[in-house]
């Protein structure tokens, strides 16, 4: 949806330590974003009757059962996002799952529209791939979750660390016009984590003719939609950026274009 600028969500919890970003508040076409908190000794059900899902612990752990199907117990490694790589559950569209945790947890469910058929699956923390981009104040590491390597139908998924003060998405790029096999349209979500918690960063998104071009303050918990654009994010000094990434759209090749004004930065010299 060319043009169109980005959809900022606070990060106030909703009811039940919801915040949902999707299709009823956004331009995100179906790609939908959800942070559940459960409670010790609680638990949470759910079923996407038109839509994969991926659950992505991000602290704590939980059980996971597919009504019907697999059962995951214990599923988790890390006490919050900057602790290591994450545990994630794929589910297939109308996939009926519960969630339950002895001593609490914290997910991340994100989901896109999809066909038909698939089966559940537990992608384990040394099955992340991590990888260490960018150089100076770019490097950055990413965790990629979800890619074309596993099953699914639209979703793409991953986490990315930056140092304090470092940027990411950088040199700026962006994935929002259908023209393969240079580009592949891709709406993105963003949600990002401090440490600590009161630190700050800056996302801008914007287009090459500066038709959108928005700077907005980023902080603990907060979202953000991008539909389209370049996107570059930069954490304040003193603080660490995580931000939890996932795409949706045409595909699940993820080609993408550098803005030229800026592709020189990573050219060999």
């Amino acid at each position: 949806m060319p043009g169109q600028p980005a959809i900022h969500v606070k990060g106030s919890q909703g009811d039940e330590g919801r915040q949902a970003l999707g299709h009823a508040n956004s331009l995100s076409e179906g790609l939908e974003l959800e942070i559940w908190s459960v409670a010790p000794g609680s638990a949470r059900t759910a079923v996407s009757e038109g839509s994969e899902s991926l659950l992505v612990v991000l602290g704590g752990t939980c059980d996971v059962t597919v009504e019907g199907g697999d059962h995951w117990a214990s599923l988790g490694r890390r006490a919050e996002v900057f602790g290591g790589a994450a545990t994630s559950v794929y589910l297939p569209r109308g996939a009926p799952v519960a969630v339950a945790s002895t001593n609490g947890a914290e997910l991340a469910v994100v989901r896109a529209p999809a066909e038909a058929g698939g089966k559940a699956y537990v992608i384990w923390p040394d099955e992340v791939r991590r990888e260490t981009r960018g150089e100076g104040s770019w490097k950055r590491e990413v965790h990629t979750i979800l890619d074309s390597s596993r099953p699914a139908h639209r979703l793409l998924v991953g986490e990315t660390f930056n140092a304090p003060g470092g940027w990411s998405s950088y040199p700026p790029h962006k994935h929002d016009q259908h023209r393969p096999p240079d580009e592949v349209r891709l709406q993105e979500i963003y949600h990002y984590r401090f440490q600590p918690e009161q630190g700050f960063g800056v996302q801008r998104v914007y287009s090459g003719e500066r038709g959108i071009d928005e700077l907005m303050l980023v902080e603990h918990g907060d979202t953000v939609l991008i539909p389209f654009g370049y996107h570059p994010v930069v954490a304040a000094p003193g603080y660490s950026l995580y931000y939890f990434w996932a795409l949706a759209g045409e595909g699940r090749d993820l080609r993408l274009q550098e803005d030229p004004e800026h592709a020189w930065v990573a050219r060999p010299a």
